[in-house]
């Protein structure tokens, strides 16, 4: 088993734990817990450093969490759409794998699919249908 499929896993299990409702509701039992414990310390300098730092903590390492997930999450999806186009007759096999390109290279395909749109929407305001192909 190597780090990268423990800590993927890992993070996975994690993020799908901490997004449910009762580990939220433990959150708020806990800051509410801390607020009532701040006349028994007499809302010390330690009182408040306790929270802030924990909060930090947890925060800070949720972020590599999230990040871990939400990447694999967008791969996901630009696998399945870029087996979408490859699918898809008459879609263009330029598109797939857009989001490795340079900026450069992005920008000239949006815009062409700007103007594409722009004409298909001019053509719909007269009447014309904008189903099918740009190239049909």
């Amino acid at each position: 088993m190597t780090s990268r499929n423990w800590y993927s896993r890992f993070a996975k299990a994690a993020s799908h734990f901490c997004g449910r409702p009762r580990v939220f509701a433990l959150a708020v039992a806990i800051i509410l817990a801390w607020v009532a414990t701040g006349p028994l310390f007499d809302y010390s300098d330690t009182w408040q450093l306790v929270i802030n730092t924990s909060t930090t903590i947890i925060t800070f390492l949720m972020v590599f969490l999230i990040q871990n997930t939400q990447n694999r999450d967008t791969e996901a999806i630009q696998v399945k759409l870029d087996e979408l186009i490859r699918a898809t007759r008459g879609a263009h096999n330029a598109l797939l794998d857009l989001e490795e390109l340079e900026e450069e290279s992005l920008d000239a395909f949006r815009r062409k699919y700007q103007a594409l749109a722009r004409t298909a929407r001019t053509a719909l305001e007269g009447g014309v249908a904008d189903t099918g192909t740009p190239e049909a």
